[in-house]
This record gives C-alpha cells, structure tokens and sequence, in this order.
C-alpha cells in the first residue's frame, strides 16, 4: 500500500509538472534551422555607452554593472546582511573506500535562537596526501548518501519533504555513479558535498524552509521583482561551505573548485561570479539559465524555465518568457565575470535541452574578457569533437550520452584541475 502510495504521488506530481510544460511545448525548438537571429549583448561596452578597453576599467566599470543587473534581472538579490553560522563535527571515519580516504560529516546550523536551519556537509579527505589537498565543491542531489556505500552516511536534514519513507532516494549509493570517488581521492583531490535540498528544498512552496527564510528582509522581499531565487540561495550555500573549508587544516583554500551539473551548474557559475575564491568553475550541462545562450531560443527557454520552476530565479526573468531578444543581458556574461579565474563548461551530445551549442558559444563570448586578461579563451566559433576536450584558461568538452555527470566529466575536470590548480 506504501509503494502505491509512493507511486500515486510521483504520478500527480509529474502529473502537475507536465501541464505548466504542456504550454510551452510548442516553442521548444530543436531545430537549429529555426534559431532566430539575434545580437548579444556587449560584454565591453558600458551602460553608458563607453569602450571597455582595461582590466581596471572591467573590474571598477563593467563587471559590477553586469553582477547588478544579473541580480536585479535573473537570480535576485543577494542578501546585504550575513547571518551566524555554527559547524560542528558529527562523525569521522579514517578508514573509508577501503582506507584510502577520511569521510568527516558536519553539521552547519544557520541562523540563531528559534529561527535556524541545519545541513550536514559530506567532507571526503585523501588519506595518502603530503601536505594541503585542492577541493572541489559540488552539492548532490539525493543525499550525502547517495554518493557511496558507506552505511553511516546521514539523510539530508530536510529529506523527509522530499522523499517519502519507501522511496528510492533513500536507497545507499543510488546516484553512485555520478560520484567516482575512489578516482577523485587517488588524483589527490577532496571533495566537498552537499544535499542541495538542505540549503533550499527544491519546490516553490518550501521557500519558507530554506535558508533565505533567515534573513530579516525576507517577508518584506518576497513580491519584489528581484527577490532572491533559489538558484541564489544554493550559491551563497556553495560560499558558506568554503568560509568553512578555509578552518580545515588538510584543505589549501587558494585552490578550491566549484563544480555543478544542471541546475546547479546554474548555481556554481553564479556562485563562481561572486565570490573569487573559487579559482576553477566548473558548469556541468548546465543549460538555460546557466551557460547556454538564451537568446538562441534552443531546447529549454526562458518561458518554459520560469513556468516549470518559478522559484529557481527572481520574478524580474519572466519579463523575457517568449521575450529572449529583449534581454539586456546574456550568459556569456555570467561567464565572463569569472574572468580571470578559470572557467570550464561541459554538454552531452544528447542533452539537446541543455543546448550544447548555446552552451560552447557562451563559453566562446566571454572569451573577450579572458582575452583583456591575456588569458587564452576558446578560440574557434565551432564546437570541438565529442571527446576531444579544450583546456584553455576557457575550457569545453561534450561527450556522448545525455544528461547526466560521468567518470569520464570527472576524468577531465581533473586533468584541468592538474593544469590549473597543482
């Protein structure tokens, strides 16, 4: 009867999801043929008309203009105000993956007195490391433990809204495959990782559980056209994880990664705009809203994105629904402003949703900024073959297969990682 149960829910559930997609459907183009033409926006050109032609005149003119306007049009707000921040350690276990790494569990509680939240940080340490390790960020999806076998790998704190007691997210190691952790501590890297649900539980309704709940603005906020989305609240998420990695000893905090796969390549690129201590980006099949051109008008779009998940950016981004051309602002953009830390945006061959064109493109347009830097961008408008990966201070690479993260993404970020960051 619980499975039944279980089933029924899933049923109404994409029941409701696909009616606001239904809508859409008729605009979803997957025909290159029928991408509108269109002009993007300068990346060097001021709000006031004036050539950028500097680094100084990029970082003290044009940079915080597009950081402002991606805030007050596309992701919200970032709150002015920080709130407390406590960690504690739950748990350590020297003798994980056979011994070859150190699993420590440790309970962030944000907020103060009756008005907190609480997630549980999965920190992975290379047991055979000399000296300070490189991390990589990364939030998961169903939980810390769904990222291995290890049988005393807590829920996320705020699962039982998301999952149901028979469900098979609780299942140990159900996303296993996404996660090559055995490979990831052997390249001597740590990794860091999340339940994005415990910074803000993915559905519109269970805005008041998540951590923008805590701020003192944040009832008086909520109608305002630039109200902080999710996406902005699990990338402040990735930058209260780091203001912790920072106190762990084993951890080198000047080489720090974020890394994200769909929408949260949204929110590592977006956490990677804003805070510089992140020195590789890493946008894993992040699509719409994330690395791909909107104004292409390929796969997911800004109509279908605002309708499906209302939640994820600030009521400002529904002005473009069916309006991509009149954005004053593209993701090449977003992109750029990681300039000159080092930028790495990845697709799938079948991820057509995620527009691997749009995706490649946005990554190439921002070049312009790597190139004030003297850095060296993507430097061909055409897509490179599958498998064959770019490592430029601009990377890119699309493999086969679809939506999803692999070893082999996790075997060229590495590599990257090993240019850039050892």
């Amino acid at each position: 009867m619980n499975a039944l149960k279980h089933i029924v829910t899933i049923f109404l559930l994409c029941s409701m999801v696909c009616t606001g997609v239904s809508a859409q459907n008729a605009r979803i183009n997957y025909d290159e043929s029928k991408v509108p033409q269109f002009e993007l926006p300068a990346l060097l050109t001021s709000d006031s008309g004036d050539s950028i032609r500097t680094v100084e005149e990029w970082e003290t003119v044009r940079r915080p203009e597009i950081l402002d306007m991606l805030q007050e049009k596309m992701f919200g707000r970032t709150p002015a105000d920080r709130i407390a921040v406590k960690w504690d350690v739950i748990s350590e276990n020297g003798e994980a993956l056979g011994g070859k790494a150190t699993f420590r569990q440790v309970r962030f509680t944000f907020g103060e007195g009756e008005n907190t939240l609480e997630a549980i940080l999965l920190l992975i340490l290379p047991n055979e490391a000399k000296g300070k390790v490189p991390v990589i960020i990364s939030y998961n999806f169903n939980g810390n433990h769904s990222t291995c076998m290890e049988s005393d790998i807590l829920y996320p704190t705020k699962f039982d809204l998301i999952a149901a007691e028979d469900s098979p997210l609780r299942e140990r190691g159900n996303q296993i495959s996404r996660w090559p952790l055995e490979m990831i501590v052997d390249r001597g890297y740590a990794v860091a990782t999340m339940c994005y649900h415990d910074i803000f539980p993915d559905r519109a309704d269970l805005r008041d559980r998540s951590a923008a709940a805590l701020f003192p603005d944040f009832l008086n906020r909520m109608r305002d056209h630039d109200e902080w989305g999710a996406i902005g609240v699990w990338a402040w998420g990735y930058s209260r994880i780091a203001d912790y990695l920072e106190t762990v000893g084993a951890i080198d905090s000047n080489r720090m990664a974020v890394m994200g796969h769909s929408r949260q390549g949204k929110a590592a690129v977006w956490a990677g705009a804003q805070d510089e201590r992140f020195k590789v980006v890493i946008s894993n099949d992040s699509g719409c809203g994330g690395a791909a051109l909107s104004k292409r008008v390929f796969g997911e779009n800004i109509s279908c994105i605002t309708n499906t998940f209302p939640h994820w950016f600030c009521p400002g981004l529904c002005a473009y629904a069916g309006n991509e051309q009149a954005m004053p602002f593209d993701q090449h953009m977003l992109l750029a402003t990681i300039a000159p830390r080092h930028l790495y945006v990845a697709s799938a061959v079948e991820d057509r949703w995620a527009d691997p064109k749009g995706e490649y493109l946005g990554a190439y347009h921002a070049g312009e900024v790597y190139r004030l830097y003297g850095l060296k961008p993507l430097e061909s408008m055409e897509m490179p073959p599958v498998h064959t990966p770019i490592h430029n201070d601009v990377a890119y690479h699309i493999r086969a297969g679809r939506h999803d993260v692999t070893e082999y993404d996790w075997k060229c970020y590495l590599d990257y990682c090993d240019i850039y960051m050892k």
